[in-house]
């Protein structure tokens, strides 16, 4: 008989406890597989590159570096297959229905149960999503048409506009990303061409409406 398929994990959270928890939970189910821990988003590209693959992403949703709804819209987009199910304490139907619109396969409140825990990642190792049964994911909110096309934009895209929300200037983003400033205009201008918006400000202020205060309301022009 084969040798059971051996899965690795990345546990990003930044509380040491839960990060436990939610090992001993992967541990009992899977009982030899590879588990790292992750307490940044900065950590959690770290150790995929490190480690080249992972077959599921445990993250939390308001961990340093996430930004709200950034974080995930960059892991899916930068790595699109590998399944992200989100664990957090944030619990509102529109946080769960935009998550899962930006791709998670899942979303876990904080305040469920273990058993329940275990169900939910054992369904989407199955290739099933997950998300907590008394909360419509067909529900339409105002944001539901920003959340899709805030879905369309690239990893780093995605990244330039998580900077434009820190203020900074096409100059310190082309420093950071190692690029000419020639490619962030560009980038600046696809951002908003995609979110339909004119100017900068307009752009962050657009993400601002779904990401509950997590990005800065606006910046300098």
């Amino acid at each position: 008989m084969a040798d059971k398929p051996s899965y690795n994990f990345i546990i990003a959270d930044d509380h040491p406890l839960f990060r436990g928890a939610l090992r001993q939970t992967i541990e009992s189910m899977y009982p030899g597989a590879g588990i790292v821990e992750a307490g940044t988003l900065e950590s959690v590209s770290a150790k995929l590159e490190a480690v080249g693959d992972a077959d599921l992403i445990l993250l939390d949703l308001t961990m340093p570096g996430m930004r709200g709804y950034s974080g995930l819209m960059f892991l899916r987009a930068q790595y699109p297959g590998i399944p992200v199910v989100i664990v957090s304490a944030n619990e509102e139907p529109t946080a769960i229905r935009n998550c899962m619109e930006f791709g998670a396969s899942g979303f876990i409140p904080k305040s469920l149960g273990i058993e329940v825990m275990r169900q939910a990642v054992a369904a989407v190792m199955a290739g099933e999503t997950w998300s907590p049964p008394d909360v419509d994911l067909a529900c339409v909110d105002e944001t539901v048409g920003l959340v899709q096309r805030l879905s369309t934009l690239t990893p780093q895209q995605v990244r330039v506009l998580m900077m434009l929300s820190e203020g900074l200037l096409n100059k310190q983003i082309a420093y950071e990303l190692n690029v000419s400033e020639a490619t962030v205009k560009a980038h600046v201008s696809a951002i908003l061409q995609k979110l339909g918006v004119e100017s900068r400000t307009q752009a962050v202020i657009a993400a601002s409406k779904i990401e509950n205060g997590q990005w800065q309301a606006a910046v300098g022009t």
